[in-house]
């Protein structure tokens, strides 16, 4: 009987923070915005969730657009490496805005 319930139960997540980067530059190009940064802690991926933190505040949440290494094309990027990340649909980057990302985790329901 508790397993037909949890079926019925809609899925809860819970957000896990994978990674946090440092916008040190920003660097304008013809096809976007890319903050030049460096990876304080955990990873960024190229497929990740993020959202742009400025002063404390939360300003923009959405994808990663592209991630680079130099002028390569990566999937990820750890701790302590420096990477360009542009934001999908986003362009007011600033220096010393946090980048940080996110994967949202199903948690079984509780009954």
């Amino acid at each position: 009987v508790e397993s037909a319930m949890r079926g019925m139960l809609a899925p809860q997540f819970k957000e896990v923070v994978v990674g946090r980067a440092e916008v040190r530059q920003v660097i304008s190009t013809p096809k976007a915005i890319v903050a030049g940064s460096y990876v304080t802690e955990g990873r960024i991926t190229n497929d990740s969730e993020v959202r742009l933190i400025r002063d404390g505040i939360v300003v923009f949440e959405g994808k990663v657009d592209s991630l680079r290494r130099f002028k390569d094309e990566v999937k990820e990027v750890k701790t302590s490496f420096e990477c360009g990340i542009s934001l999908e649909g986003y362009r007011d980057i600033k220096e010393g805005d946090v980048i940080e990302a996110y994967l949202m985790e199903e948690v079984a329901p509780q009954i």
